[in-house]
């Protein structure tokens, strides 16, 4: 979730869009054309230092392709008003039942991870630890239209409110991370691969646990499987995709160990 971690995930997607006709890639492509955050860590960056960038160009070098970015913001609408608008041809880093578009084959798995500091020893791996009730908790929002993400569900599933305080999901700098290490709050409850970027960026030792239960029942998942979208009908290029996602799955586990993206 790209920050597609769990609303489906964080992420919720959204841009403006140019007049531009969809078009079907039935061809090898000289150019790959991807829609993306300009400031989106660790997703992608317009500097290109985000680890969807590197899948690109790995996926652009065996095509002998260069990578063509469209710039905009993820907020909700982002693939309607980007990709269906032909601006760009593929988003990397959406959940693998994403209904906007098709998508490939799944090429990483993470899950919501608790973020707590090394030197308090909170020990929480589950929603239904009885100290989440006296602790300071932190979860991420989806914005002002009443959408949470699955961790602010399921806490107050279980009457857990008044200790929560919430972070928007739309956050370059994730100061639920930094608000852990600093003490603002106890615990947070991350998307992984956010969660894991910005723990190393702080002062003090963070832990890191994926949360239990990974589907909490009747169905809230706190697992997803990532892939990426392309214009539904354009089956050439998902097609192709997938069999690049099948050659390279060793070299893109790589790039996301480098990242340290936390896997299931």
């Amino acid at each position: 979730m790209n920050r597609l971690a769990g609303y489906l995930l964080p992420v919720a997607l959204t841009a403006f869009a140019c007049a531009r006709q969809p078009a079907t890639v039935n061809r090898q492509p000289a150019t790959l054309r991807v829609c993306a955050d300009p400031n989106n860590l660790p997703y992608s960056s317009s500097q290109l230092t985000g680890f969807e960038n590197r899948i690109a160009d790995l996926i652009a070098r065996d095509w002998n392709a260069r990578v063509e970015y469209t710039w905009f913001p993820q907020r909700r609408g982002f693939a309607r008003l980007t990709l269906k608008q032909g601006d760009c041809d593929v988003i990397l880093g959406v959940p693998f039942n994403y209904e906007q578009a098709a998508t490939t084959q799944p090429y990483y798995r993470s899950s919501y991870v608790f973020v707590s500091r090394s030197d308090r020893h909170l020990g929480i791996t589950s929603f239904d630890d009885p100290k989440l009730r006296r602790l300071k908790i932190g979860v991420q929002m989806i914005g002002n239209d009443a959408m949470n993400a699955p961790p602010a569900h399921a806490l107050t599933k279980r009457g857990i409110i008044d200790n929560v305080k919430g972070y928007p999901v739309y956050d370059p700098y994730n100061n639920i991370v930094a608000a852990v290490a600093k003490g603002d709050v106890d615990l947070a409850v991350v998307w992984g691969p956010q969660a894991a970027w910005y723990a190393k960026q702080q002062r003090v030792p963070l832990e890191l646990v994926p949360v239990t239960p990974q589907i909490d029942l009747p169905y809230l998942p706190f697992v997803f499987d990532i892939s990426m979208a392309v214009r539904r009908g354009d089956t050439a290029l998902k097609d192709r995709l997938d069999r690049e996602i099948d050659r390279r799955r060793d070299d893109i586990d790589r790039i996301l160990d480098q990242y340290g993206v936390p896997r299931v």
